[in-house]
C-alpha cells in the first residue's frame, strides 16, 4: 500500500478526528498537565503548516511545523494511526517538516515528546535530532523528552 502526504487545513472533520485520536493516546500515557497540545484551531493559525498523510483518501497520519520566530521552529502533532506505524509515514512527514524549516531559513528545530514513545524517539534520532534540556517555555518534567536539531543556516554566515 502507498500513501501521499500534502499540506492541508486541519479544519476538516477527518483531520479533527485524527487529532482527537492523537489526544486520546497522549492522555492515556501522561497526566493532562504534561500534555502540550495545539488545538486544531491553533494548528490553522499563521506560522503553522500541517501535513496530512493519506491512503486512498483516508487520513492516516499528521505532523506540523510551528514557527516561533525567524530562527526556531517546533515539530508538533506528530501521529500515525496504529495500523500504519512502522511503514515510514512518520519519517516521511518529519522529512517534509525539516525540509520546510530549511526552506524557511530556520536555524533550529526543537520538539517535546512524551517519556513513553520510543518509536518516536527513534524517528527523531535517525533524522539527526539530539536530546537536550527543556526547550522554549516548556517546564522540565519527568513526562517529557526534548530534542533539538541544528539546520543548515548559521547566524554568522557571510
Amino acid at each position: 500500500m502507498s500513501f501521499s502526504i500534502a499540506v492541508e487545513s486541519p479544519l476538516q472533520d477527518e483531520v479533527r478526528e485524527l487529532v482527537a485520536e492523537l489526544n486520546d493516546v497522549l492522555h492515556s500515557l501522561s497526566p493532562p498537565e504534561a500534555c502540550y497540545h495545539l488545538t486544531v484551531e491553533q494548528m490553522a493559525e499563521a506560522g503553522v503548516t500541517v501535513w496530512i498523510a493519506r491512503e486512498n483518501g483516508r487520513a492516516i497520519g499528521c505532523g506540523a511545523l510551528k514557527r516561533h520566530n525567524a530562527e526556531i521552529g517546533e515539530v508538533k502533532r506528530m501521529y500515525t494511526r496504529p495500523e500504519w506505524q512502522g511503514r515510514g509515514v512518520g519519517r516521511q512527514i518529519l522529512s517534509r517538516i525539516i525540509g520546510a524549516a530549511e526552506e524557511d531559513g530556520l536555524a533550529e528545530l526543537v520538539l517535546e515528546t512524551g517519556d513513553q514513545h520510543p518509536a518516536a524517539w527513534a524517528i527523531y534520532e535517525k533524522a539527526g535530532f539530539t536530546r537536550c534540556g527543556p526547550v522554549l517555555d516548556y517546564p522540565d518534567s519527568p513526562y517529557s523528552i526534548f530534542y533539538q536539531k541544528q539546520l543548515g543556516r548559521t547566524s554568522d554566515a557571510a
